[in-house]
């Protein structure tokens, strides 16, 4: 009969409980969010969300158990959950620091890459090469600063004796040591640090006259900018807004860090910042790994001859790879 069901054999019992999974429709939006996550970047900034909103959360809880102790409602004026957050708070902010101890290899990639194709301007291109070196002090100082804090490396570095760079010479060890301080390791890799933020806020600018520039010279074509340039226009400057507040963000952090004292008497305020470089970190690189239909030949227009010369977008080559380092310890 039609309307009669099928007989339930072992094959279909399978398919109705181990393969549950057939009834669940596909979803974009999972696959963006596993194709984001995939990406060192857009795993780095997923834990940088959750350690600045933990470490939200720890005074919050904190604040509240003590006014519950003093109503009568806590037996003890602390919070357990806020403990256990500090502790998951401290571990991704270790782990994330761990994972930054290759961030030297792409510097050298992109320092190589700028020099053989160079910034539409001199001044891009000066400020490009000032970060690189910026971040060829920031790394080493970072990767010393984490090995000593974990005890993997000795607080003296010994110096090599000539003779060591003699072959079939014996030599003995040198007496003359390099003294590693933490807080002073800590200090100056933050202080590179906020030398390539102030660049990058610079890039920015520079970045936003070009685009200005580019911008006027579509607009002076017959055919003025088609809609694929003004949408090209229009995402380019949603990036440039996402990079400025993401640096404007990391800008106190890096003055305060920079200081032995530094700016701040409450930390929630770099907390509160690291938060917000991290959201819009999260959402520039959420726009930046979605999938776009390719555009048809339709969409786009002949250009005309022009003696300016258009300004192209040029993405911060550092922006997944530096982040703030965690300085507890200071």
């Amino acid at each position: 009969m039609a309307g009669q069901s099928k007989p339930l054999t072992l094959s279909r019992l399978e398919d109705l409980t181990l393969g549950a999974f057939a009834n669940v429709p596909s979803s974009e939006t999972l696959d963006h969010l596993v194709r984001f996550l995939s990406t060192w970047s857009g795993s780095d900034k997923f834990f940088m969300i959750i350690q600045y909103t933990v470490k939200l959360l720890v005074p919050f809880l904190q604040w509240r158990a003590r006014l519950q102790h003093g109503a009568g409602l806590r037996k003890a004026p602390t919070s357990s959950s806020a403990a256990k957050l500090g502790k998951l708070g401290s571990i991704i902010s270790d782990a994330r620091m761990l994972f930054r101890l290759w961030g030297l290899l792409p510097i050298f990639q992109w320092m190589i890459s700028m020099e053989r194709n160079p910034a539409p301007t001199r001044k891009l291109c000066t400020i490009e090469r000032l970060q690189g070196w910026s971040m060829l002090g920031y790394y080493p100082l970072e990767h010393l600063y984490y090995l000593l804090s974990h005890s993997i490396i000795s607080d003296k570095i010994p110096l090599p004796s000539i003779t060591a760079f003699i072959p079939l010479i014996r030599t003995r060890p040198s007496e003359k040591h390099i003294p590693l301080n933490l807080g002073t390791l800590g200090l100056w890799s933050t202080r590179f640090w906020a030398a390539y933020v102030v660049l990058q806020l610079a890039h920015l600018r520079e970045d936003n006259k070009l685009l200005r520039l580019r911008e006027r010279t579509l607009s002076k074509t017959k055919t003025g900018p088609s809609a694929a340039d003004k949408e090209d226009i229009s995402k380019r400057k949603r990036a440039l807004t996402s990079e400025l507040i993401v640096n404007l963000a990391y800008l106190p952090q890096t003055i305060h860090w920079s200081l032995e004292k530094g700016i701040f008497e409450n930390e929630v305020w770099l907390d509160i910042c690291g938060l917000i470089a991290g959201i819009a970190s999260w959402k520039s690189g959420w726009e930046a790994t979605a999938l776009r239909p390719a555009p048809s030949l339709a969409d786009i227009p002949p250009m005309e001859p022009t003696e300016e010369k258009l300004a192209p977008h040029y993405d911060d080559p550092l922006k997944d790879v530096v982040e703030a380092p965690s300085l507890d310890e200071m």
